[in-house]
């Protein structure tokens, strides 16, 4: 009988070409994952994550979960994924779950942050996580903006996926700013999010934040269920996914 194991982790994306796993590369999170997992069982081992963060961003909060044949104690896994596993990536917690569990279909919100700095040179310590803006942004005018985005809308023309099918509309409970020192941090909740969604709407707002754009042309964005109505797709290096909730 199978058993179902929910595991929170966090890694350092600069190095990998996303979460997913890929025919083309051996460095994403879910391949590395699977390798030590499958090693661990002794049987090729697929885990499912709650999201398929881009090449190049981060997580501190990411869930995935997998199934064993055989039910082992949640500290075994953990203390022999932390053994095997690349410095960059580390398991946080796992927990034995109901076998219906499943960590994207059941999850009700998620949380992203993007950092930006401000300043002309970016923290020695903070380069890997932050995008390197070096302009100062009008903080009032992004919050002004984002107040359009927040709430039910069809996020069609902030998403990177030209093609795809499925419905774009998403709900955006929160978008929250919050400055220290020279570095922005904006924070997005929803229900779900797009491929490159969190991105082109920090591209977006900081073309309204450096005056090239005004705040009440968002709901023309929307409206217009186009790509290029919204503005340029920040780099991956300043987003990182921080919680997800079920």
């Amino acid at each position: 009988m199978s058993v179902n194991y929910k595991m929170v982790l966090e890694y350092d994306g600069s190095r990998y070409a996303g979460w997913q796993r890929l025919k083309t590369s051996e460095q994403t999170v879910q391949g590395k994952l699977e390798m030590v997992l499958s090693r661990y069982a002794g049987e090729p081992i697929e885990i499912h994550g709650s999201g398929r963060t881009d090449a190049g961003v981060h997580a501190r909060g990411q869930v995935a979960n997998f199934c064993l044949h055989e039910k082992v104690r949640p500290e075994e896994i953990l203390a022999y994924c932390n053994a095997y596993l690349p410095e960059d990536i580390r398991i946080l917690k796992v927990e034995e779950v109901p076998l219906r569990f499943h960590s994207r279909l059941n999850a009700r919100s998620k949380t992203y942050v993007y950092r930006i700095e401000m300043g002309e040179k970016k923290s020695v310590f903070t380069r890997r996580y932050t995008y390197g803006l070096g302009k100062t942004l009008d903080i009032s005018r992004m919050e002004k903006a984002a107040g359009y985005l927040t709430g039910t809308h069809d996020f069609k023309s902030f998403c990177g996926n030209k093609k795809i099918k499925k419905t774009t509309v998403r709900t955006l409970t929160e978008i929250e700013f919050q400055v220290m020192g020279s570095e922005l941090t904006i924070r997005y909740t929803g229900n779900g999010f797009l491929q490159y969604m969190v991105r082109i709407m920090t591209g977006t707002l900081i073309e309204v934040g450096l005056g090239m754009r005004e705040p009440e042309t968002i709901p023309e964005i929307l409206e217009a269920l186009s790509r290029e109505a919204a503005g340029f797709t920040a780099p991956p290096e300043g987003l990182c996914l921080e919680q997800v909730r079920y």
